[in-house]
């Protein structure tokens, strides 16, 4: 594949070291766009740029970006870093996922991991990069969610689950802040369109979550880099299954709840933004 529909566009995929992410890394790459490439550890990022070039993509295409996190600070420093160099950046892929433990466990920063992980570090990566995201003029974020979101519940008296933790009951509303908060994302103005999309279950990392034979990542990556084609028509806030428009949660589309989200995420996040 290189169709150069995506040249001289640059796109961020976060938790692109294996799985859906970087098979979307290699499939952005396949469309002509520069890649950066997100892994937790500098390591881990060199080496999927190396598997990336290997599977075909150039490599004045791809950039290593390392950030861990379950460290907001460094999700900050990463920010910083794309601001830096990227004055403009088209494409937000907020892909990285975390499966929440068997026991409930903080981060440094005093959150559930895989809400932190899974949906504030992508709630910050929207905010510290509205300036180049809004630069672009057409740019979009891509947040990959999942079909567990509607099974789910925020707990706004205890998010991090302290008081009584389930490992699927934490992961599910992490991908339900994460789709609550996608239209937020791209305020009116900004030039930025938002979605989310559940792309399947595919054979990943997160597989043993859900406890069934998964699909190909690259069949999820289709799903997502879909959605980052210009020919592919959007709505901000829009959720997808797979290729296909669906309804997410009613409470996604509840001014109030979305409000409240909104605010537990900013307090969450603290001087990290």
């Amino acid at each position: 594949m290189s169709d150069a529909v995506l040249s001289a566009r640059t796109a961020l995929v976060t938790g692109a070291s294996s799985g859906i992410g970087w098979e979307t890394a290699r499939l952005l790459a396949g469309h002509g766009a520069t890649v950066l490439v997100h892994a937790r550890t500098t390591a881990e990022a060199e080496d999927a740029v190396e598997r990336l070039v290997a599977a075909g993509a150039r490599r004045d295409q791809l950039v290593e970006l390392a950030a861990d996190f379950t460290k907001l600070s460094e999700v900050a420093v990463l920010a910083g870093t794309v601001v830096e160099h990227y004055p403009s950046l088209d494409r937000l892929v907020n892909n990285a996922a975390a499966m929440a433990p068997e026991r409930c466990t903080l981060t440094d920063d005093g959150n559930e991991v895989s809400l932190q992980v899974n949906f504030l570090a992508a709630h910050l990566l929207s905010k510290l990069l509205r300036a180049p995201l809004s630069a672009a003029g057409d740019a979009r974020i891509v947040n990959v969610s999942s079909s567990l979101h509607r099974t789910a519940s925020m707990n706004w008296s205890d998010p991090h689950r302290v008081k009584k933790y389930s490992r699927v009951a934490a992961y599910a509303q992490s991908q339900l802040a994460l789709t609550m908060a996608t239209a937020d994302m791209a305020p009116a103005g900004s030039g930025v369109t938002a979605v989310s999309v559940n792309p399947g279950l595919c054979d990943t990392a997160l597989l043993p979550l859900y406890g069934r034979v998964g699909a190909p990542a690259a069949e999820g990556a289709a799903a997502v880099v879909r959605l980052c084609l210009p020919e592919t028509v959007v709505a901000n806030g829009a959720y997808f299954d797979g290729e296909v428009i669906a309804p997410p949660a009613p409470v996604t589309q509840e001014e109030r709840s979305l409000k409240r989200l909104a605010k537990l995420a900013d307090q969450l996040v603290g001087r990290a933004a």
